[in-house]
């Protein structure tokens, strides 16, 4: 029983039905599953390249995973908001240096191929430095052009990410593209 003088407990928030939800907790499964598939290919990366800025905390725990101590990053920009986009996704500074990637075995990671236009354009890439390269992402979507090697999940819906769900901190300089 509370009294008039004790606040009411909290409630969680109300989560949209077109919105998936990733915790923390999932998401620690989902990458060991990544790595699972991964392994269970027999494809064994000798670099594990992060695609900036979503994929940067799925790769670098992916690359825990595996074992692997070889990891970059490419920034690629494409989503501006929620469904909106540029005309096409643009790679950013800084850029990688791929001299090395020749014969390499290349895992790419993302967050998700929503419409598999980014990650087709790092595949690309990467690809056309002689690596030998394959795709692993946390949600794939059924729209996506591109059709990752290793998927943990497929949704239709918007993914809140728990490295995304809050907004920057106020003060904080946002870039507007």
């Amino acid at each position: 029983m509370t009294s008039p003088d004790t606040p009411p407990a909290p409630t969680a928030a109300p989560r949209p039905a077109d919105r998936e939800v990733l915790t923390w907790d999932v998401f620690a499964v989902a990458v060991r599953d990544l790595a699972r598939q991964v392994v269970a290919s027999g494809f064994v990366p000798d670099v594990v390249v992060a695609v900036a800025r979503g994929g940067l905390v799925p790769g670098g725990a992916v690359a825990y995973a595996l074992g692997t101590k070889g990891v970059g990053t490419m920034n690629v920009e494409f989503y501006t908001d929620i469904g909106r986009t540029l005309p096409d996704p643009r790679v950013l500074p800084p850029l990688m240096d791929t001299a090395e990637l020749s014969g390499a075995n290349v895992l790419v990671v993302d967050d998700v191929a929503d419409s598999g236009r980014t990650l087709q354009l790092v595949m690309e890439m990467l690809d056309g430095h002689g690596a030998q390269v394959r795709s692993a992402v946390l949600y794939t979507k059924p729209a996506s052009i591109f059709e990752p090697d290793y998927s943990w999940r497929r949704t239709d819906r918007w993914i809140t990410f728990p490295w995304s769900a809050e907004p920057p901190v106020e003060g904080a300089v946002v870039a507007k593209a």
